[in-house]
């Protein structure tokens, strides 16, 4: 197939498809005319991106699963360095969940303290 048939299966641009066969990402196969050629297991290296990136994975981050797709495994997340990645990515997770749990109790003190009336807000030196 060629690079706009396969934008329009994997719901992303020729654009961004140049960009990842320019980071080494997609394959850049090219027929007799110089057209991009891609195949069903592009459109699977693609969806396997696209996952990762609506997780919260940045590109460079897909590479393990695309490399391992590419080495004949049936899925990008059954090699060792694909696991390596989802270990650090599950650490990054675990410590922002405690920060965010950090903020949210400071919030509940603050507002518990106001014994649930609105504090007296200034401006100019006037009151509210």
């Amino acid at each position: 197939m060629r690079i706009g048939e396969l934008a329009a299966r994997t719901g992303t641009t020729t654009r961004t498809l140049r960009y990842y066969e320019s980071r080494g990402l997609l394959p850049a196969r090219r027929d007799d005319l110089g057209h991009r050629t891609y195949d069903e297991g592009d459109v699977k290296l693609l969806r396997q991106i696209r996952t990762l990136q609506d997780f919260g994975f940045d590109l460079e981050e897909t590479r393990p699963f695309v490399e391992c797709l590419r080495a004949g495994h049936p899925e990008g997340d059954s090699c060792p360095a694909s696991l390596a990645v989802y270990r650090r990515k599950l650490a990054e997770l675990d410590a922002l969940i405690g920060e965010l749990q950090a903020v949210r109790a400071t919030i509940a003190v603050r507002l518990a303290s106001t014994d649930g009336e609105p504090p007296l807000c200034e401006l100019g030196g006037q009151e509210l």
